[in-house]
This record gives structure tokens, C-alpha cells and sequence, in this order.
């Protein structure tokens, strides 16, 4: 449908986690790295907590996509409200070990030997627990009996737990001190800010190809921020609905107002399921829209110091800025198909003194190279001129911000 009109070579918005698409955002590089100190230290528990929809799963996949199967067996398990003796069971068949027909305590020793049999073969056994919140006291007192198998002396079990912030009111509880003294790592994942909102939203659009087609308005970026809360799985839920909602009206060009529209269309689908009441107490998947708004788009237009449409410029920026953060942590971003990836018509643009230099208000010398089509209008050159000003703003801004 709207892919096929707009030309992507895929759908740029999909809800369930695809390590393909992964976008490495400031605090998903954190957490990250607090799941790489985890793995360098071999031992313990490494806990990732956020909202719903914050990515917990999208990183932990791209890390799965990462590791390398000569040196960890990785298993991995979605939880619902576990008793100690079900806990192990699902244990053993993340790990693809037998368990039916047996007692709680033959399958506890089946997982024993398996993880002391692969730690002596090179290969260090690693459990990622998602959605633990839902994981009853005895169930998490089984998780901790299994990181205390030692092999030659050292741990040979390690697990991760992802879940939401209740999950951290769980752990406080009395019952569980000694399994909160083996939390080596633990990170709260937050939302993304009104710069990486748009800079996500450009990077999953470049992934399937887009050449600014749809082009989105600045202001419709910043509602689409401000509706979604910077929740990753929340801008995906609206931007397909928008997607969907211009591939209808056969437009090209995604206002605030078509924003607006479809959250509006949102809430009105979400009231048909829920009364008023249990629609807020559940947690609508948009913020509600407010008087407020207006305010907060001026404030944070002006304070993003941009008042540019959605550009392949910034797609290329965003996918660069993403590419970086990765470099420093020696992990791979996904690849974009380069037959449907066209560099911008600002090739270059060169900074000729660095932002470190600035130290009071002056121009800055720019040498920028154009090579767009010969009969360009002097008013459409003036605006990629603009545009690509504002790019090197942008794009050192978020250096500036990232170091």
C-alpha cells in the first residue's frame, strides 16, 4: 500500500523489534555499554529497565545479533507471571535441553551440567529475561541459584534482566538482598530527545530507501515528539498511521495539522475499546493533544535552532551521527542498501574552523561545493544553501553533544 507509494523498498515502521533497523540513540548507546561491562566481567546479574515501548528489546537483539556463537550460547526468554518450578522449566527450553516428564530438580541439574559442559568447551552460557517485572520471588530466587554454578572457580552462568521501572521495586524488597548484591550493571532506559525523535525517524526511513518522498514539515516532527513522548515504539505505532493516512489522501507532504489528525483518529479508536476511565489508566498509546502544545513546539523549534523540512540531508547526518556512536562501541549498525541509497545534491560541506574555536559570537567560514542541476533557480539555491547550514549546525551540535 503506502510503501509501494511513496517507493520504499519495505515498511520503515514495523512494532516488533528489528535489529536491522536499529538506531543508536545517546541512551541506547548507555545502555549498550552497560551490557558490554556486563559481559566483560563474566559474572552477576545486568539489569535494563524503561517505559514501554523505550527499546529494551531492540537492543538486546541487536547485542544477540552481535555475539559471537563460538564463544556464548545465548538464550532468551519472554516471561508471564513465572512459580520458581516453571521458572527452570523455561530455562531448559531456552536452551533447547529436555525437561518434559521430569522433576523440578532433574531438570535443574540437566541446566547445571549443560552450562558447566559448555563453559569448559569455550563457550559461556548467557540468559537474557525479558519483561521481568512479571517474575514472581521465587522465581527470581531460582534465577539466582543458577548464577551460583561455579566451573574451576569461576561463574558460568550470567543473566539479563530487561523489564519496566516497577521492576525496580520488586528488587528492593528484603527477600531478594542477595540477588541485588550480584547486580554488577544496571541502566534506566529514557526517551529519546525532540533531536533524536527526528533523527529516528530519518534513519528508518533511509533504511527502506526514502528520497524525501513524503517530505515532512518541521513542526509536524516536533508534534510527532511530543505526542509520543520520545518512546520509540510509539513514534512507530503514529508515523505508520500517518504514513497510511497520506498514502489516502494522496499528498506528499506531512503537515502538524495531518498529525493532529491522526492522533485524533487514535484516541477516537482507543475510546471505541476502553471507557474514558480505563483508556487513561491504561496508558493511551499517544500523550493527549494540549493547549500547551503550540508553546512547546515554538520553545523547542528555537531551541533546536532549525526551521527545515525533513531532508535527505538529515537522513545521511543521522545515519552518520548513529555510525560513530557504534565506532566507539565496536558494534555494527545495520547495512542500507546502497542501490537504494543516493547521496544528497549537497555533496560537501566543510568546515573551515571548528566549533571549539568559537569562543565568542563570529560567522563561520563555510566552503560549500553545489552541484545540483545548472539551471537551478537562484531561489531554490539560496534554500539548499539554508539547508545546508543548518545540516552542519545540526550535525555539530550533536557531535558536540555525543563527546
Amino acid at each position: 500500500m503506502y510503501d509501494e507509494f511513496f517507493r520504499f523498498s519495505g515498511i520503515p515502521f514495523r512494532l516488533s523489534p528489528d535489529h536491522r533497523f536499529f538506531y543508536l540513540s545517546s541512551v541506547h548507546k548507555r545502555a549498550i555499554s552497560h551490557l558490554k561491562f556486563g559481559l566483560d566481567q563474566g559474572e552477576g546479574f545486568i539489569l535494563i529497565t524503561g517505559e514501554v515501548g523505550a527499546g529494551k528489546t531492540t537492543i538486546t537483539e541487536h547485542l544477540l545479533a552481535t555475539l559471537d556463537s563460538r564463544k556464548f550460547v545465548a538464550a532468551n526468554i519472554v516471561t508471564t507471571n513465572l512459580d520458581q518450578e516453571n521458572m527452570i522449566r523455561m530455562v531448559a527450553s531456552a536452551f533447547g535441553l529436555p525437561q518434559e516428564g521430569q522433576n523440578k530438580t532433574t531438570v535443574f541439574r540437566t541446566i547445571e551440567r549443560f552450562i558447566a559442559d559448555s563453559y569448559r568447551q569455550g563457550r559461556r552460557c548467557l540468559l537474557f529475561v525479558d519483561e521481568a517485572q512479571n517474575l514472581s520471588i521465587t522465581a527470581l530466587e531460582e534465577l539466582r541459584m543458577l548464577s551460583n554454578l561455579l566451573v574451576n572457580g569461576k561463574p558460568a552462568l550470567q543473566s539479563f534482566l530487561l523489564g519496566q521501572p516497577q521492576f525496580r521495586k520488586t528488587l528492593a524488597r528484603p527477600e531478594l538482598a542477595q540477588l541485588r548484591q550480584r547486580v554488577i550493571a544496571s541502566y534506566h532506559l529514557g526517551p529519546l530527545s525532540p533531536q533524536e525523535t527526528m533523527e529516528y525517524i530519518c534513519h528508518r526511513l533511509q533504511c527502506v530507501g526514502w528520497q524525501q518522498d513524503p517530505s515532512f514539515e518541521h513542526e509536524a516532527l516536533l508534534e510527532i515528539h511530543l505526542l509520543t513522548e520520545g518512546l520509540p515504539r510509539k513514534i512507530n505505532t503514529l508515523c505508520t498511521r500517518i504514513l497510511l493516512y497520506a498514502y489516502l489522501e494522496e499528498t506528499h507532504h506531512i503537515t502538524r495539522d495531518m498529525v493532529l489528525a491522526v492522533a485524533e483518529e487514535l484516541e477516537e479508536e482507543l475510546d471505541q475499546v476502553l471507557d474514558r476511565e480505563a483508556a487513561v489508566s491504561a496508558a493511551a498509546p499517544l500523550s493527549r493533544v494540549s493547549k500547551d502544545h503550540d508553546a512547546e513546539i515554538a520553545r523547542l523549534t528555537k531551541e533546536l535552532q532549525a526551521e527545515v523540512d525533513l531532508t535527505p540531508e538529515m537522513a545521511v547526518a543521522a545515519t552518520q551521527f548513529s555510525n560513530d556512536l557504534a565506532d566507539d562501541l565496536d558494534f555494527p549498525v545495520p547495512h542500507v542498501d546502497e542501490e537504494r541509497h543516493r547521496e544528497p545534491e549537497i555533496v560537501e560541506v566543510t568546515p573551515m574552523s571548528s566549533r571549539s574555536d568559537l569562543d565568542e559570537p563570529q560567522i563561520v567560514d563555510l566552503t560549500i561545493r553545489h552541484v545540483a542541476e545548472p539551471e537551478v533557480s537562484q531561489e531554490d539555491e539560496s534554500k539548499l544553501m539554508r539547508r545546508a547550514l543548518h545540516l552542519v549546525i545540526d550535525y555539530l551540535g550533536g557531535r558536540h553533544k555525543a563527546s
